[in-house]
C-alpha cells in the first residue's frame, strides 16, 4: 500500500467521525485534503456541517469541491477538527507546518471540541525531531529572533541554525504574513520544555510542536487504519 492509498484510507475514517449538523475544522496538507474530498461526499449526500479552514489552500480546494467555508470569527467553537502531522510521537504530541500553516492550524485546534490527527504509517515515530520543525516568525527583526531562536536550540542540545523556508528566490510567506524557518533537530528529548522556551521569544509567532492537542490518531498501514490514544 503506498503512502497516498493509506492517506485516503485515514481519511476515509476520519470522515465516519462527522455526524450531521457539526462545526468542523478542516486541516491542510496532502492526508487533510483526502479527508475534505471524503466530507465533500457526506454533504453531496446530505449531511447538513458548518465547516472552517486553516488555510488558503484549503478553502479553495473545499469551495472546488462545493463546499461553504465560514469565518471562524462566526463559528466559535467546534466540534471537532481533523488535520495531518508531519510526525506523530509518543503522547500523540505532534510536529506540524510542513505546509507552512502552523499558525491558523494551531489556532483552530484550540478551539475545537476534540481534535482528530490523520496520519500514513510512516509519520508515526518513536521520536520527534527528525521532520525539521517548522518555526513562525515575525518579519520584522528576524535575525535577532534567529538569533534567541538558536540560543534555546541549544540549551536543548540543538545544534543546528534555523534556516528560512523558500519559495524559489524569495521568502516563503504564510497566510498570516510571516516567515517560516525549519530546525533539523535531528531528535527532540523534552518537546514540552522546548515548546515553552520557543513560545516565550518575542519575535516568535507560533512553532510545530502540537502537544496535549490531539484526541486520537488515525494512522494508515497494510492491516487497515490504527487508532491511537495519547
Amino acid at each position: 500500500m503506498t503512502a497516498d492509498e493509506q492517506k485516503k484510507q485515514v481519511g476515509d475514517a476520519a470522515a465516519d467521525y462527522v455526524k450531521d449538523g457539526m462545526k468542523v475544522g478542516l486541516g491542510t496538507g496532502s492526508t487533510a485534503a483526502w479527508f475534505v474530498k471524503a466530507l465533500a461526499e457526506k454533504v453531496k449526500a446530505g449531511m447538513k456541517l458548518t465547516l472552517v479552514s486553516t488555510s488558503i489552500q484549503t478553502t479553495q480546494l473545499a469551495e472546488s469541491l462545493g463546499l461553504t467555508i465560514k469565518d471562524i470569527n462566526d463559528v466559535g467553537v467546534l466540534d471537532l477538527c481533523v488535520d495531518g502531522a508531519d510526525e506523530v510521537g509518543p503522547g500523540l504530541a505532534l510536529i506540524k507546518g510542513g505546509g507552512a500553516a502552523l499558525l491558523r492550524e494551531k489556532l483552530i485546534w484550540e478551539q475545537a471540541k476534540s481534535c482528530i490527527v490523520i496520519a500514513d504509517a510512516a509519520k508515526n515515530v518513536p521520536l520527534l525531531g527528525k521532520f525539521p520543525l517548522p518555526i513562525e516568525v515575525e518579519p520584522f527583526a528576524w535575525k535577532g529572533t534567529v538569533n534567541r531562536i538558536s540560543d534555546v536550540l541549544v540549551d536543548f542540545d540543538i545544534n543546528m541554525m534555523p534556516k528560512v523556508r523558500m519559495k524559489g528566490e524569495s521568502h516563503w510567506i504564510t497566510d498570516g504574513g510571516n516567515l517560516i524557518f525549519d530546525v533539523a533537530c535531528g531528535a527532540i528529548h523534552e518537546p514540552a520544555g522546548l515548546a515553552h522556551e520557543l513560545k516565550s521569544l518575542t519575535g516568535v509567532v507560533d512553532h510545530g510542536l502540537f502537544l496535549d492537542l490531539a484526541d486520537i490518531a488515525l494512522i494508515g498501514g497494510e492491516e487497515g487504519v490504527t487508532v491511537l490514544h495519547p
